[in-house]
């Protein structure tokens, strides 16, 4: 490209970036790239999201049009399915999914097809740094191999001892941290982790983000940076898994685990909180450990914790089903014919998000035992076909006080800040609640059954 570009290149503006994957993670990451003056890139696969960023819209309910539109405009941002582009640009960053196939084994077909896609493209100085979570080696073990089927070579020398080497091409890893929906923390305000292959690839990978992010970590090698994220999820995991647990022993001995982990918060020191829920959610937790107890396995060690909390969390789902086929028992119906409404399909609340959403197994497991099953959800007027469920045929339905009145239960699966929940309350025969949602609903608390 006629441009030496060191590891200092990367500090400068008028950056080319390149960003596969428009999706929850890349998108801001582009328009995060494009507030601070670069030109952004955006390659996808899906047309109708190239055509909508294009035309300046948004698909991702937490992502404002105007915000793409700006950009569209001022030239900082632009979308294509032309992978051949990728040539043009100074930095490609990797953001595509990363999520378990049937046998909760790493499905890294995503990452796999995005190397592909950008060895013949590959230029001297160029930096790749791939985002998605993923377990340790996989930039050292999947991605570099598919990129160095031609000529260029970027060779692998952990921590400081390389800073010497001179790489044809610069490779790092550098996990996503997006929480969708959060608005205390947003992508600048998060610190980045980067860890390159060589010491001048972890530079330049830092000095990019260092452009957009309050504070870059730089950690050692790849490996370590692809274990630092898997540990901030497993932590959850496990939080979660125990809260899981605890809660369904204080309903046995008839105890508000939300009250106990409130009590508990109060201490300032030597505790966090961590809530129940109906299954974990998300593009992060319910997937990466699975992730590292699969590679461990490579060095003869089971992750016994790991696993043990992917067990529990699993299993929430169908301990919710059976609370639902109790909680109709008691007032002398079976779930078999019940009609169900299922509040809230989304993986958490106020966002757009159904990536592995404990509601679908819901939908799944209630529809499997004979229950007549709808729902409602305001940022779903609809569901589609996805990788593991086909609800294409469902819509979300009214709540209306008569509608509420014609169900056997409902179910709230999501606690969004839009449902009236009082009113809820005193329309329906019988609510079941995983989410603690109805904690403020004084009246008629005889028809909520905690879960």
């Amino acid at each position: 490209m006629g441009v030496e570009r060191k590891p200092e290149f990367f500090e400068g503006k008028d950056i080319k970036i390149g960003i596969i994957g428009c999706g929850y993670v890349g998108l801001p990451l582009a328009l995060r790239f494009a507030d601070v003056g670069q030109r952004v890139t955006g390659f996808d696969l899906d047309q109708f999201k190239v055509d909508k960023l294009n035309a300046g819209e948004s698909y991702i309910q937490h992502i404002p049009a105007t915000k793409i539109r700006e950009h569209v405009q001022g030239k900082r941002f632009a979308a294509t399915t032309d992978f051949s582009r990728l040539r043009d640009m100074d930095a490609i960053l990797i953001c595509v999914p990363t999520p378990l196939d049937e046998r909760r084994e790493p499905d890294l077909s995503y990452v796999e097809q995005t190397a592909k896609s950008i060895a013949p493209h590959l230029q001297r100085d160029q930096l790749i740094v791939l985002e998605s979570t993923t377990y340790p080696g996989t930039t050292e073990e999947l991605v570099q191999p598919i990129l160095e089927q031609g000529s260029l070579r970027c060779p692998v020398v952990k921590g400081e001892g390389g800073g010497n080497v001179k790489p044809d091409y610069y490779l790092a890893f550098s996990p996503e941290r997006e929480d969708p929906g959060n608005k205390q923390f947003g992508l600048a305000q998060i610190p980045k982790v980067v860890g390159g292959v060589n010491a001048p690839s972890g530079r330049a990978a830092a000095a990019l983000y260092a452009q957009i992010v309050s504070r870059v970590v730089t950690v050692s090698c790849t490996r370590a940076a692809e274990m630092s994220k898997l540990l901030e999820n497993i932590f959850r995991c496990v939080n979660i898994a125990l809260v899981n647990e605890l809660k369904q022993l204080c309903l046995r001995m008839d105890l508000d685990i939300w009250e106990i982990i409130d009590s508990a918060a109060s201490k300032p020191f030597g505790f966090m909180p961590f809530y129940p829920g109906p299954g974990l959610g998300g593009h992060c937790i319910p997937v990466d450990p699975f992730y590292l107890s699969w590679k461990a396995r490579e060095y003869d060690f089971s992750t016994r914790f790991i696993e043990l909390a992917g067990e529990i969390n699993t299993a929430m789902p169908y301990h919710v089903v059976d609370s639902v086929a109790a909680a109709l028992n008691e007032r002398r119906k079976s779930l078999k014919g019940s009609k169900i409404l299922l509040l809230g399909v989304a993986y958490k609340k106020d966002v757009d998000d159904l990536r592995e959403s404990p509601a679908l197994k819901l939908l799944e497991l209630l529809t499997a035992r004979g229950a007549r099953v709808e729902y409602n959800d305001p940022y779903f007027p609809a569901l589609f076909k996805m990788r593991h469920y086909d609800f294409s045929d469902l819509r979300s339905v009214e709540l209306t006080p008569t509608h509420l009145a014609d169900y056997d239960c409902v179910l709230i699966a999501t606690d969004h800040s839009t449902y009236d929940y009082a009113a809820i309350v005193r329309h329906a025969d019988l609510v079941v609640d995983t989410r603690n949602a109805t904690r403020n609903v004084k009246q008629h608390r005889e028809k909520i059954v905690p879960c």
